[in-house]
This record gives structure tokens, C-alpha cells and sequence, in this order.
């Protein structure tokens, strides 16, 4: 052959078509794959001009267009293998550019499995540059969209095209993930998209001035355009590339206002976090922004009353003219001197928690704060003795929804007599001055690898990660653990025969608990660690520093009292249950199984091979043949708890309805909030699509699962409890609905 001649374009070889029938009627019988592939190649070698005779036979023949495998595919993933082999048939010049500019009408209509290869067979990264935007522009004024933003990523047009333009019509289409890949590879274009959608969110500005532009859009979801919709794609974007979150002012500002909301909700009407507390978060969510501190008057004329609206105007400086009606007035006549009747308020609460909540039984001389490495040698010599029981504990900064993962500010690590309080940021801080980062993370790790040591902890997995988050060092002391004894594990294992707990032997009536709970002012009953706490000890944990500043220092006296008593209970709990477990509706040799073995056991890679991959969702898709494997021990509906994404909110009723133990996030509630709640209560995440690559990583491995959201909620289920080896009696189906 020669292909440098100025012969006319007909091939004077094979004709391509007659070798089309003939691959036709060999990809017919499947078990002549081999021979397929030969006559292919033989074809290739016989034709005058390879090149243009694969464009007659692709432009001649449709099975390609579909998705999936098609010989199609097959003869141009050959060819692109064939011409390796035989560069000498690649074209070039005026020949080059015919064939270029009759690729590209093929590339509109074909998968995206065809794409790379054609592109790279015909040199498309080549092509005059103008001329591939004109055609895109051409698909984009189509109504392709999605073609045209697809074919622009393959051939790297984005940087000179509109970002605003090219994506609108996909975000309308509900295609956010494409919309990510779009702007991926250009920080510049991530930049731009981010302060679009910034914009769209301000208030006052109205989304049906961008929706009224595609009325007629195919495949058109304006359920799925809304400001909730475009604020969790930003926060999305700014985490997965980084961002500064400052360029999206609007939007922070909405995430801030819901804090607010959320603040005020928890300390008026819940009444489950202390005065300080809310102080603090207030003023850290406000800060100078004049938007936020208008609302934050609003809210306060609202819940509580114009004075203490005039105080929070004087201590955030809030301009006159900003201040609501009547405030300015109250202003005027505020006092700032404290007044003795809310000092004499707080000293009769003290006494009411004294007589509610459980009391740590150690004197305060007892509880060590330390800051500096000296100071907790003698924490270190104490703890890592063999045969030692250690409560452990950590608190961190609560994010409410925004960017980043949570950082522990403090580790507790409880003895008999005496609690140690580890100030994380100030040791990380020291150890970096003094470039010895290594020794804090060696005590950790010598700790929870050392199976002659009882560490007992309430969500262990969660903490690790959240440890493992703060310092990389310490990344997969999880699979190194051993002795180590997660009490949420026994607390699923105290309500696995009915709903009525023991205590001491009697039966304990849930319905007159909750009474309880509203007689002394509580909305909600207690949960987690607390409810294990009252079951056991009698009373509950005082919650209220739950939610505090962490990250704050000085530490108030109350946050010291509470994150000492949150790690000294479980040794109290562990000895209680050790002592008499048949008591708590235990058995007898539930001593023997939990002591000195771990409740995280390192998990082995699994063995990959052709029959189980993993795919992108985090689970595995198997293959035909079975691969013999150890499934996880069956567990029945009450021992299994989950968090359930907002997009799953009928997955979540289904399991309920099956007794499983179901939270939800509500419409308005971030994706990051699951992992909170998962961290906090040791539960299962369940998601679906992109939000399973942002939580998988914040919970321990096989904590978040991914469901396929296209199935309906009875599939959705029946998917969960297969893979958890959830056991399902009639006893269970609506065990969660009844006494309601």
C-alpha cells in the first residue's frame, strides 16, 4: 500500500463492506471470538486505507450505537491495536482532516466506550481547535448537552468555553456528576462554576430566570433545581477541590443561618445545651457578618425577649440602624451589671444535675489536663501496664455540616482512680516544634495494639477514624486493635431478647421512662451512651457539653466534668455488667467472650480476583462463580442500627417497619451529618450516588454502604439486610410501631 499517493479517496483493496458481513456473521457465533479477531486483523492488513474503511463500516452499520459490548467496538478497539502494530498506516495533511471531519459527525451518535478510541485512531487532539468548538457549539445548539460536554472533556475544549453556559442545562438534567468532571481537571473553571452557583443561591434572586431559558429540555427536573439542591453541590465541590469556601459567601451564609436556626432549636425548645455553650457557638457562627447578626436579633425577639436581643446587639456592636423595633429603646436602658436572680438560677440547676444525672465518683484533684509532653509520661506509665482497664473517650468540635473532617481536641483516657485529659491540638502543636511527631502516635498505637490491655469505649470505630483524621499517623490503628471492648456492641447485645430492659432483675417500663424524661423538661429521651448509662448506673449522663466548643481554651469546668465522666462510666458499666451479667438479661459467659479480645478485628484484604471486583460504589459485584467466603454472623433487626441518607427516607421506613433501628436525615440536613451521627452512635451509614465517597471516608471500613437508588425501598432493603446477614422473624416486623 501507499498511502502517500494523490490517488482519489476510493480504495482500490478489500472493500470495507463485504468485510463487514463477514465480521457480521462470525460476531453471530460468539464461541468464534478468536476467529473474529483474526479475520479483523487479516481484514485490516487487505484494505487500501484502514482508516476510512472502519468510518464506512461504522457509518454503514447502527449495533454500535447502543451501549454495551458491540462489534463495533470490538473492530475499533482492534484496529487502535492493529495500527500500534503498523504505524505506517496513519494518515496525515488534507486526507487526515477529511477523515477527522467525518469521525466527528460519528462521534455524536456513538457510546462513550467508542470515544477514546476513535479520538485516539484519528488524531482529534490534532485538530484545528476552532473548528472541533464549532462542531460542539453545533451539538450544544442541538439540544445535545450532555454529548457536547462529554466530547469537550475528551478533547480538552473547556478552558475556551463558557462554564456557565455549558453546564446550566446539565445541572437542569439533574447530571452534577458530569458537571464535576467538567470543571475537574481546571482550577480556574472550578473557581468560576463555584461563584455561579453562589450566585444563584443570594437571596432574592430568582432560580426561574435560569430555568425559564430551557423550557422545552429534555429530561428536565426542576424538583431537582432548587437553592437545597445547588447548596450541597457546593459544598461538594469546595471539599472535593479544595476550594476556599469564602468565594461562596451566599451559600455559607445560608449553612450559618441554619446553625442559627439549629442553635436556637437546641438550647429553647429541646433545652439540651448549657448557656455557655450556646454562647460560644453563637458567636463563632455570627462572627462580624452583618447578614447573620440581623437574623440573629430576629431570632432572639423571637425565642427569648427585647433585653436580651439589646444584649447580644452590644456585645456583637450591631449598627442602630440594623436593630429591630424596640431594641435600640432597650438598649438605651440596658444594664450591664449581671443580675443576682440569674446567678441564683444557675446554682439551684447545678443541684437539680446533681440529683438527675450520674456523678463522677473520683475527686477533682483526680482529673489531669495535659498540655505538654512531660505531662503525660506519667499518663503513659500509668496506662500501659498489663492487665490495665482503660476507659477511652475523645471529643471534637461539632461541624454542623461545613466543609472538612472533624479534628479530636480531646482524648480521655480513664483509670480506676484517675482521668487523664489529652489536649491534642496544643501536644500536635509542641510535637511539630520539636519534630518529634512521632512519639504521641507510638503511645497511641502501643496502647491499642496491646492485648494485655482492657481498652473499653462506646462507637470505637468511629473514634479511631476521627483520630486517624487528626493525625495521619495514626491511620489504621483500627485494624491493629486488639483488646479492645466496644460497649455499643453490648448495648445492642442488653436489647436483643425484647424492648424491657433489666435492671437488678426488674423490669424496667419504657413508656414511664419517657415520662420521666418530659416531668423533668426534656422533648427527647435519652440515647446512646446516656441511655446505656441509666440502664446500668441508674442515671443518665448529663449531655449538655455534648455539643461544645472543643476546640476552645481554656476548657470550662463543665466540659472537664463532662468529658472526664463520659470516659470513667464505662469502667463503672463494664464492672457492673462483668460482675452480674445474667442481672441485665445477659449471658453468663458474656464475660469470657469480651475480655482481652477485640471488638475491631484487622480486617484481612480480601483476595481479588476475575469473579469479585470491587466496583465504584464500595461494594463488590460477583461474578458467576461463587467464591467461599465467611459471611458476617446473623444478627437480628434490634442489633442492627443505621443512619439513613436523605435521599433514602423510604428505605428507612421500610426497615423500620422490619425492627431495625432507623435514623434519618431530614431534607434540609447535609450528607455529612450521617457521619456525625454514625461516629456519635455507632451506626451504619446507608447512601446512594456520589455522597458514599465523602462518608465512607469519615466512618470506619465497612460502616457506610451504598444502595442503588434507582431500585424501590422493599429491593433497597432486602439489598441492606442481605449483605449485613440481618435475620428477620415475624416477631420483628412492627416491633418499632407498636406502644406508640
Amino acid at each position: 500500500m501507499n498511502q502517500d499517493s494523490d490517488s482519489s479517496d476510493q480504495p482500490t483493496g478489500q472493500d470495507p463492506l463485504l468485510l463487514l458481513k463477514t465480521l457480521q456473521l462470525l460476531w453471530t457465533k460468539k464461541e468464534m471470538k478468536k476467529q473474529l479477531k483474526e479475520e479483523i486483523r487479516r481484514g485490516f492488513a487487505g484494505l487500501e486505507d484502514p482508516l476510512a474503511g472502519l468510518l464506512d463500516m461504522l457509518e454503514n452499520s447502527s449495533d454500535w450505537k447502543g451501549k454495551g459490548h458491540s462489534l463495533g467496538y470490538c473492530i475499533t478497539t482492534e484496529l487502535q491495536l492493529w495500527i500500534e502494530e503498523h504505524p505506517a498506516v496513519q494518515q496525515s495533511g488534507i486526507k487526515l482532516k477529511k477523515l477527522q471531519a467525518r469521525v466527528l459527525r460519528i462521534l455524536a451518535q456513538c457510546p462513550a466506550n467508542l470515544l477514546d478510541p476513535l479520538i485516539s485512531i484519528y488524531q482529534l487532539h490534532t485538530a484545528d481547535r476552532n473548528y472541533l468548538l464549532e462542531h460542539v457549539s453545533h451539538l450544544y445548539h442541538k439540544g445535545d448537552y450532555k454529548e457536547a460536554a462529554i466530547l469537550s472533556i475528551k478533547l480538552k475544549l473547556q478552558p475556551d468555553q463558557d462554564v456557565e453556559k455549558m453546564c446550566t442545562p446539565l445541572l437542569l438534567q439533574d447530571k452534577t456528576n458530569l458537571v464535576e468532571d467538567y470543571v475537574g481537571e481546571y482550577p480556574e473553571l472550578q473557581s468560576k462554576l463555584l461563584q455561579i452557583l453562589d450566585t444563584w443561591c443570594e437571596p432574592g434572586f430568582n432560580i426561574r430566570d435560569i430555568t425559564r431559558q430551557y423550557q422545552g429540555l429534555s429530561r428536565y427536573k426542576p424538583d431537582k433545581f432548587n437553592r437545597k439542591m445547588l447548596s450541597k453541590l457546593v459544598f461538594r465541590l469546595l471539599d472535593r477541590f479544595n476550594v476556599d469556601p469564602a468565594l461562596c459567601p451566599n451559600v455559607i451564609n445560608q449553612r450559618h443561618l441554619r446553625t442559627l436556626n439549629y442553635l436556637f432549636y437546641k438550647r429553647f425548645v429541646e433545652k439540651t445545651m448549657t448557656q455557655e455553650n450556646w454562647t460560644d457557638h453563637v458567636q463563632s457562627t455570627v462572627g462580624e457578618n452583618r447578614w447573620l447578626q440581623g437574623h440573629l436579633m430576629q431570632l432572639l425577639i423571637s425565642y427569648c425577649d427585647l433585653n436580651t436581643a439589646a444584649r447580644w446587639a452590644q456585645r456583637c456592636n450591631v449598627p442602630k440602624e440594623m436593630l429591630p423595633y424596640g431594641v435600640a429603646d432597650e438598649l438605651q436602658k440596658l444594664q450591664i451589671q449581671e443580675r443576682v436572680e440569674d446567678a441564683a438560677k444557675a446554682d439551684n440547676y447545678e443541684e437539680s444535675k446533681k440529683k438527675d444525672y450520674y456523678q463522677l465518683p473520683i475527686p477533682r484533684a483526680n482529673i489531669h489536663f495535659l498540655q505538654t509532653w512531660e505531662e503525660t509520661l506519667q499518663c503513659w506509665e500509668k496506662v500501659l501496664q498489663p492487665g490495665q482497664v482503660v476507659g477511652i473517650d475523645m471529643e471534637w468540635r461539632p461541624s454542623f455540616g461545613m466543609v472538612g473532617k472533624p479534628r479530636v481536641s480531646l482524648l480521655q483516657i480513664a483509670l480506676k482512680d484517675e482521668v487523664f485529659l489529652l489536649d491534642l491540638p496544643r501536644l500536635l502543636e509542641q510535637a511539630e516544634a520539636e519534630s518529634e511527631k512521632e512519639k504521641l502516635p507510638h503511645f497511641i498505637q502501643m496502647l491499642y495494639s496491646d492485648a494485655a490491655i482492657t481498652k473499653l469505649g462506646y462507637g470505637i470505630s468511629g473514634d479511631l477514624s476521627s483520630l486517624a483524621a487528626t493525625w495521619s499517623a495514626l491511620k489504621g490503628t483500627d485494624k491493629q486493635a486488639q483488646g479492645v471492648v466496644d460497649l455499643l456492641t453490648v448495648d445492642k447485645q442488653l436489647q436483643k431478647s425484647s424492648i424491657d430492659w433489666k435492671k437488678g432483675g426488674r423490669k424496667v417500663d419504657v413508656l414511664s421512662l419517657e415520662q420521666s424524661y418530659k416531668d423533668r423538661g426534656f422533648r427527647q429521651p435519652e440515647k446512646g451512651l446516656s441511655l446505656l448509662v441509666q440502664h446500668v448506673l441508674g442515671k443518665p449522663l448529663d449531655k449538655t457539653e455534648q455539643l461544645s466548643n472543643w476546640e476552645k481554651r481554656p476548657l470550662r469546668e463543665e466540659q472537664i466534668l463532662y468529658a472526664a465522666s463520659d470516659a470513667y462510666c464505662l469502667l463503672e458499666i463494664y464492672e457492673k455488667l462483668c460482675k452480674d451479667p445474667a442481672s441485665f438479661g445477659l449471658s453468663s459467659d458474656l464475660t469470657k467472650s469480651l475480655v482481652g479480645k477485640p471488638s475491631i478485628k484487622p480486617r484481612a484484604k480480601k483476595q481479588l480476583n476475575k469473579q469479585e471486583v470491587p466496583s465504584p460504589s464500595g461494594q463488590q459485584c460477583k461474578g458467576s462463580k461463587k467464591e467461599t467466603s465467611c459471611p458476617p454472623a446473623p444478627i437480628s433487626p434490634k442489633e442492627f442500627s443505621v443512619v439513613c441518607d436523605n435521599m433514602l427516607q423510604g428505605l428507612g421506613r421500610y426497615l423500620r417497619c422490619l425492627g431495625v433501628d432507623v435514623r434519618m436525615l431530614e431534607n434540609e440536613d447535609d450528607h455529612r451529618k450521617a457521619a456525625e451521627i454514625a461516629r456519635q452512635e455507632g451506626r451504619v451509614i446507608l447512601t446512594s450516588g456520589l455522597p458514599y465517597q465523602t462518608l465512607q471516608s469519615q466512618v470506619a471500613e465497612g460502616r457506610c454502604f451504598s444502595v442503588n437508588c434507582s431500585e424501590k425501598a422493599k429491593e433497597q432493603a432486602l439489598q441492606v439486610l442481605k449483605h449485613f446477614n440481618v435475620q428477620v422473624s415475624l416477631a420483628d416486623i412492627f416491633s418499632r410501631c407498636q406502644g406508640l
